[in-house]
């Protein structure tokens, strides 16, 4: 499957990035593998001295993700709408917790904060958090890499899917590699470090301030 386009990068453990937002379930999974994975990257982000932002969540594997980054003395910025703090916050909360008023906000919020996005296996939530980043990506609103950490193939279906969308022209090639995948979370990072963005110009005129005025992604003319 095809992956992001590549450029140079450096041996350093030291990133290019300051700050990696994840999205994830509440979930563990059935598998310990998922659990594995999860822990795997936290630590990874601690070797190459990046930040976490994420949803706040501190149960599942994003609470496996969060503490392993905080364990590792890297800062951890949750990001949780106010109305769902009682519900979502069971545990002993990691990190600085930033409230915000909805759901949109917080994932442009998490977006803004970010320097790239990694998706864990996860549910409904999580899909949905991806697709918006890489649709926003799409538009040319921002320009950061998007990857999905594969434990165990658990993406295979989905990239199956965006690849036969492609066949059919619903998806661009070109919008194809905006995604990079990878099945540990070293090779991830090491990817996403090397991806270079294809979109040299904005495509949409669009800035987050207008993301979090109208409470979504604002229609493109043309």
């Amino acid at each position: 499957m095809e992956e992001g386009r590549k450029g140079s990068s450096s041996s350093s453990s030291i990133s290019r990035f300051n700050r990696m937002c994840v999205f994830s379930g509440r979930s563990s999974g059935r598998k310990p593998s998922y659990q594995e994975a999860a822990i795997e990257l936290g630590k990874e982000l601690v070797e190459r001295r990046i930040d976490l932002v994420y949803g706040g969540r501190s149960v599942g594997l994003m609470g496996l993700v969060s503490q392993a980054v905080h364990d590792g003395g890297r800062h951890v910025l949750g990001v949780i709408p106010r109305t769902m703090i009682p519900g979502e916050i069971t545990g002993k909360s990691v990190g600085e917790l930033r409230s915000v008023s909805d759901m949109h906000q917080r994932k442009a919020e998490m977006a803004r904060q970010a320097d790239a996005f990694i998706a864990l296996p996860g549910g409904y939530g999580t899909l949905e958090e991806l697709l918006e980043v890489i649709t926003w990506a799409q538009l040319g609103i921002h320009k950061k890499p998007v990857g999905l950490l594969n434990v165990d193939g658990y993406y295979n279906s989905l990239l199956s899917f965006i690849d036969k969308a492609v066949d059919e022209g619903f998806i661009s090639p070109t919008s194809r590699r905006i995604i990079v995948s990878a099945p540990t979370a070293k090779e991830l990072v090491r990817q996403l470090e090397e991806y270079e963005t294809e979109y040299d110009e904005v495509t949409a005129k669009l800035v987050w301030e207008e993301v979090d005025r109208l409470g979504c992604v604002p229609a493109v003319e043309g």
